[in-house]
């Protein structure tokens, strides 16, 4: 920990939280890693320097470093500091460890085969419930005026507009994608993500409020 400054004159430090970072097992959480720091040089290199936790196996994957902890750590450095903080009052800890497996061939080929067939399934079974194939062959009696029972130069070019569809809706195709907006996936990935995090954050709060009034109550 880096001594205390003396300086008489109020000092402003702005910090934007972060809302998660990832560290590995058992490494340590400096302060420079979980916000945006802004501050005059060379307090502000001195205060991304300072340790806020490190990580121990009991501690589990996930943990949660409050705004006041780092307000804490903030004025023992620094006690002529001016603190305005930002974004969310809390960061969440992910403890990753880094996977040394290849990939596995063939349950990707498996995973790959399942969503195909399931996918082409459930569309089948969806024109199946709204009788598409009656719906085509009614549209092609009005374009032409004949009966078909399989008007194919109708039901192929509705085909490949279906996929074409999906592409366009899901704005990738392989690694590429058409244009920058988010696609309907990734928002729901995002959604995921960002319930996940807000359930953890307050899952870890309530456990640490409980400690805390643990010992009160001691």
């Amino acid at each position: 920990m880096s001594r205390k400054r003396t300086n008489a004159g109020p000092v402003p430090v702005y910090l934007r939280m972060k809302k998660r970072i990832a560290i590995p097992p058992e490494g340590t959480v400096r302060l420079g890693s979980v916000v945006r720091l802004l501050a005059d040089e060379p307090l502000a290199g001195e205060l991304r320097r300072i340790p806020l936790y490190t990580h121990r196996p009991e501690d589990g994957n996930r943990v949660v470093i409050d705004v006041l902890q780092i307000v804490k750590a903030l004025r023992e450095t620094a006690p002529e500091a001016v603190i305005e903080t930002y974004g969310d009052p809390q960061v969440l800890i992910l403890v990753e460890t880094p996977s040394t497996r290849s990939p596995r061939l063939a349950v990707l080929a498996g995973a790959w085969l399942l969503l195909f067939f399931g996918a082409g399934l459930a569309i089948m079974n969806f024109h199946t419930d709204v009788s598409m194939k009656e719906v085509h062959q009614r549209i092609a009696f009005l374009l032409t005026g004949k009966e078909s029972l399989h008007p194919l130069w109708f039901q192929i070019p509705y085909s490949v507009g279906v996929g074409l569809g999906m592409v366009l809706f899901f704005n990738h195709l392989f690694h590429k994608k058409l244009n920058e907006e988010p696609n309907p996936l990734e928002l729901e990935m995002y959604n995921y993500q960002e319930n996940i995090n807000a359930y953890v954050v307050a899952d870890e709060m309530g456990k640490k409020a409980g400690r805390v009034e643990g010992r009160d109550d001691g």
